[in-house]
């Protein structure tokens, strides 16, 4: 198979910065795919002004990989066929999931070239029995199929902690061509920005926060680092963020507002540093973390299932439930910051998605 290539625009968008949510999983009461849904939310993302969306990864729910379930072509098939559709006249980005050890790796990145997908977001959960060596070789495996964007997942959900020498090593792979960031730990955090900062590829490599409980502080900080007696400075560009698959549309005009900002620093940064403690403050009451994030994935979903986008928060493991005093939590954060949240324009959108909600 040909090597595929970036194209030139959307290399721009992504070296520009852009809003990537990380697309949920829609399911009926019984735990089957509700594909009028799943289309619903690909449509949502599209609508909002995102410029991608990232299906197949730890949002989308691991287990669609499960041969019992078998979902995860048909779920990257129906997010492409709704880009499709709505022959945007801009670029949109799709990210496709991919995961498992080097052969099941190398077949995803297959079909998501296959299906259409631009980039493949290369999870390194679940092989803790690879060494950093291993997990670098299977990502040259994967680039020479498809452009990768590396993914540091935070062990608390599946992920593992790397050496600042696998990020040094990372960022030299041809065909990487951005890093997202979901340590959720300001060390680890700066061993990849510090390493791509270092990488004679810094310019080729996008950093995406992923960081979804310090969103804002991410992408206004100036990381500057001395290497080799050189000030070089490296910054995150965009967000591939479970946080971002909600208020999908308040999120596009949180970037847009903090590019101004970057673009000036005259521009005073401290509203949007707390606008930031406000953000982290909702995240907490969808992520879970006062249960080790064992709430996550239905708290996205319950937010969505408030805004009429979902059914249920059900996820294929059936003990994925939101957690004890959860929804009152974010009950509390819909009514603290009521300007972050988007229902006035999902209850628009919904209006005009009649083929599938009738």
């Amino acid at each position: 198979m040909e090597q595929k290539k970036l194209k030139p625009a959307l290399t721009a968008l992504l070296q520009e910065g852009t809003v990537i949510p990380a697309h949920p999983l829609a399911l009926t009461a019984d735990r089957k795919l509700d594909e009028k849904r799943q289309r619903l939310l690909s449509r949502y993302y599209i609508a909002s002004g995102a410029g991608g969306m990232a299906v197949g990864g730890h949002s989308t729910q691991f287990e669609i990989r499960d041969p019992q379930i078998n979902l995860f072509e048909m779920v990257l098939r129906i997010a492409m066929e709704e880009v499709e559709a709505a022959r945007l006249q801009r670029p949109f980005i799709m990210v496709a999931g991919i995961c498992g050890p080097v052969e099941q790796a190398i077949a995803e990145a297959k079909l998501a070239v296959s299906l259409g997908y631009d980039i493949g977001l290369l999870s390194m959960g679940g092989l803790s029995h690879y060494s950093e060596k291993k997990l670098l070789e299977r990502t040259k495996a994967v680039a020479a199929i498809m452009p990768v964007f590396g993914f540091y997942l935070q062990p608390a959900v599946g992920g593992r902690i790397f050496s600042y020498a696998f990020w040094e090593e990372f960022a030299t792979i041809e065909n990487v061509v951005a890093i997202k960031v979901a340590a959720f730990n300001r060390y680890c955090t700066l061993d990849v920005v510090r390493a791509v900062a270092a990488s004679p590829r810094k310019d080729a490599i996008a950093l995406y926060t992923g960081n979804d409980d310090n969103i804002i502080a991410d992408l206004i900080t100036p990381f500057r680092f001395n290497i080799n007696g050189q000030w070089v400075e490296k910054n995150f560009a965009g967000g591939l963020l479970g946080q971002w698959a909600i208020w999908t549309s308040k999120a596009v005009e949180l970037l847009d507002c903090i590019k101004i900002v970057r673009a000036d620093n005259s521009l005073n940064r401290a509203d949007l540093l707390a606008e930031g403690v406000h953000l982290t403050d909702v995240n907490a009451a969808i992520f879970d973390p006062a249960h080790d994030f064992h709430g996550c994935i239905p708290g996205i979903h319950e937010v969505l299932r408030r805004q009429g986008l979902l059914k249920g928060t059900w996820c294929l493991n059936e003990k994925e439930q939101l957690s004890g005093g959860q929804a009152d939590e974010i009950t509390r954060v819909y009514t603290a910051y009521p300007h972050m949240n988007d229902d006035a324009f999902v209850t628009e959108f919904l209006s005009q998605q009649s083929d599938l909600l009738s």
